[in-house]
């Protein structure tokens, strides 16, 4: 059984991430730790490489530019469109939502509204951001090969699509 995170093992870790300021944005201390399939998209790339050789009881501390964490932010990504596009009633300045692209799915925000005007930012919230982590390895085993056929973690018991 393997004890160390490596690629295609599965890794369970407490983990509480902030600011730079020390302001906490999440953290899984007093809830159920974080489990994730290494090496498969499911984690920010840095955080993934930072924990890479970390044994079961071991903590780390590390921080990580916008760019090892969700990215610069792209103001191409900030776009308007018109009021009468969403529900009568519907639309604030701070209101989440998820438009149909090209690409998918696509959550964003509502930054503004002026006039007929709604400004939308498919951004990520985190993105531009430096994101600061303070992680404990709970627990790591092999993926079974069911997990790394299908990309992702199985609960006990196996997984049913």
């Amino acid at each position: 059984m393997s004890d160390v995170i490596e690629e295609n093992t599965v890794a369970t870790v407490h983990y509480t991430g902030t600011f730079p300021d020390g302001e906490e944005f999440d953290s899984s201390v007093g809830r159920e730790p974080l489990t994730f399939l290494v090496g498969h998209g499911q984690m920010i790339p840095g955080f993934e490489a930072e924990m890479m050789g970390a044994s079961v009881g071991e903590k780390r501390q590390f921080t990580l530019d916008p760019d090892r964490a969700y990215g610069q932010r792209d103001e191409g990504l900030v776009q308007t469109a018109s009021l009468d596009q969403f529900p009568e009633g519907g639309v604030a300045v701070g209101n989440m939502g998820v438009a149909q692209t090209d690409y998918g799915q696509m959550p964003f925000l509502v930054t503004a509204i002026e006039g007929d005007q709604v400004t939308i930012d498919y951004n990520h919230q985190m993105a531009g951001k430096t994101l600061q982590f303070s992680v404990e390895v709970v627990e790591v085993r092999p993926a079974d090969p069911e997990e790394l056929a299908h990309g992702h973690v199985h609960g006990p018991g196996g997984h049913h699509h």
